[in-house]
């Protein structure tokens, strides 16, 4: 059969791909060890999943307007801007779009802001769906990656060696999936002082950012910790699926100019429309309490600090040798493990399989990611099972046992 060329790049996500598979083979009974999913295992607040029932009930289930209830994307504004710590910014209601989940806000970005000719600098290692979306709006992803020594971070001597006249845009996550990496705020200014001098549009996924290993418990370095004057054109990307447990729900969002969220808006229009009003309703309850909502954040970044802590000691120990890059945020390692490969084992979607099917522990090959000399393992899940893990990874034949 025939399929549009619109589609004929896309290829389907491995991270949700690999949690599928090992669903599959949950249900068929094999004891498996999920360390692929991208998600929180702490269920959304009491209070938030009340709002959402509440909502239901109380007859809040018909359409809002494409960009999301005025309250809710007002409520966005204000929690950005309690939050940044920059000056000169002023974020109003009429530059958020709500979306349905962070995956559309970004979608929407690039598709109102990229074409045709155009070039889409993608930092590497990278989230599996940035250079499928940049590759749907028919633009060209180039990937740059930094020095590893240094999470992989970029700075503008490595943007710079890239950039080409087609250069339109730039995406970067900060904490970082998969590498966890986060740009401190002097580095964050560099980039985004680039952007602006080159007219080229920063997309910046924030989406973890207030999972944060900081020990004053402060949320990740975003571009409103910036001066506004150091920011040209740019479109942040944020939600309340990882900080609030909501992932489910679906509710991203896009903070922007006014000018640019228009065009997002009418795009989402004739889309999706609006996101689940339900959900709307829960989310504007999540941002409207940001002091319970501190809390909740607190402890279970605290929980995912010592899970990190933990399985990165029990790696070490287990399997001196492998290569961690020792996250500062959001809820993954990712391991380097090319110096196990060989003996059937030639790359990392080989090494993930064989873990698979011999101990039965899943896992997403870093090649999904940019680079295939890594793995990620998500510690989003118990401190029993982390162990469990990491007991089977130590008697695998991928592993070396």
């Amino acid at each position: 059969m025939d399929f549009s060329s619109n589609i004929a790049r896309l290829r389907p996500s491995a991270t949700i791909a690999v949690s599928t598979l090992a669903k599959k083979l949950k249900t068929e009974g094999r004891d498996i060890i999920d360390l692929s999913a991208g998600e929180p295992d702490f269920p959304t607040p009491d209070w938030i999943a009340q709002a959402g029932i509440r909502a239901i009930r109380e007859g809040h289930t018909r359409y809002t307007p494409a960009p999301g209830l005025p309250e809710l994307r007002s409520a966005v504004a204000a929690s950005m801007m309690r939050s940044g710590g920059g000056k000169g910014w002023s974020v109003t209601s009429d530059g958020v779009v709500v979306t349905c989940g962070a995956k559309q806000a970004l979608y929407n970005a690039c598709m109102a802001l990229f074409g045709p000719g155009d070039e889409v600098m993608i930092a590497t290692p990278y989230w599996t769906s940035y250079p499928q979306i940049v590759s749907l709006a028919r633009a060209e992803p180039v990937f740059v990656a930094g020095p590893e020594e240094g999470g992989f971070r970029l700075d503008p001597e490595i943007l710079e060696a890239h950039r080409t006249p087609a250069t339109r845009g730039l995406i970067l996550c900060s904490p970082s999936n998969p590498t966890g990496a986060v740009y401190s705020a002097e580095e964050l200014q560099a980039v985004a002082r680039w952007c602006r001098d080159r007219g080229i549009h920063l997309l910046s996924d924030e989406i973890y950012r207030r999972i944060h290993f900081d020990e004053a418990g402060a949320p990740a370095p975003g571009l409103m910790d910036l001066d506004a004057e150091d920011v040209g054109s740019a479109v942040i990307i944020d939600g309340v699926s990882k900080a609030y447990a909501m992932t489910g729900w679906r509710i991203g969002y896009a903070v922007t100019s006014p000018e640019i969220a228009k065009k997002l808006g009418a795009l989402q229009s004739h889309s999706t429309s609006n996101a689940a009003t339900p959900s709307q309703m829960a989310a504007l309850e999540a941002l409207s309490r940001p002091d319970d909502a501190d809390r909740e954040i607190a402890a279970m970044v605290q929980a995912f600090r010592r899970r990190r802590d933990q399985v990165m000691a029990g790696i070490r120990e287990a399997l001196p040798g492998l290569e961690i890059l020792e996250p500062g945020g959001a809820f993954y390692l990712f391991i380097r493990t090319d110096s196990r490969y060989g003996d059937g084992i030639d790359g990392s979607e080989a090494w993930c399989s064989d873990l698979l099917e011999e101990v039965g522990v899943a896992m997403v090959p870093g090649v999904a990611f940019g680079d295939d000399r890594f793995v990620r393992l998500s510690y989003a899940t118990s401190d029993a099972l982390l162990e469990e893990a990491v007991r089977r990874l130590a008697r695998s034949r991928a592993g070396g046992g």
